[in-house]
């Protein structure tokens, strides 16, 4: 294998596609949420690309129709990181999303796939990247609140 003369420490994670199946109505959802509308272009009744940025992030979403081969609602895990889990819940649930309760992991450590494991309300010690909140799009796409004060060296 040769060697890639490409500097790793540049790359940067830029945007993610979202499979959805109804792009007015998950751009619509999205930008409930706050996000910013950054692009909509049509070429064609089968081209459309919509991207939205959520507040504070430098990493956009793109949604919209002939863009991916990915079934609606199949991306899960995606996370949000937020500052107040419990304030940011409250007031997307003000929105009108359907925010689940704040939750922790028994084992302290990462939330695992699905509900296993999961204990009711924040990370008792309040510790950073421990107390998670979850939403979906319309579609099933799963998203994640992840409470972050101070971030680990280096992030």
């Amino acid at each position: 294998m040769s060697n890639i003369n490409v500097d790793s420490k540049n790359m940067k994670l830029e945007v993610l596609v979202i499979p959805v199946s109804d792009v007015d109505r998950s751009k619509h959802f999205y930008e409930t949420l706050g996000w910013r509308l950054d692009a909509d272009f049509v070429t064609d009744k089968d081209f459309r690309v919509v991207q939205l940025t959520p507040s504070g992030s430098e990493c956009s979403i793109i949604i919209g129709t002939g863009i991916t081969s990915a079934v609606p609602g199949s991306v899960q895990g995606l996370h949000l990181i937020v500052y107040d889990i419990e304030a940011t819940r409250a007031e997307l649930v003000s929105s009108g999303i359907d925010v689940g309760e704040v939750f922790h992991d028994v084992g302290g450590i990462f939330h695992r796939a699905g509900t296993e494991g999961r204990a009711t309300g924040p990370d008792p010690e309040r510790r950073d990247y421990a107390s998670f909140a979850s939403f979906s799009d319309p579609d099933g796409n799963g998203w994640l609140l992840q409470e972050v004060k101070t971030r680990a060296p280096g992030r």
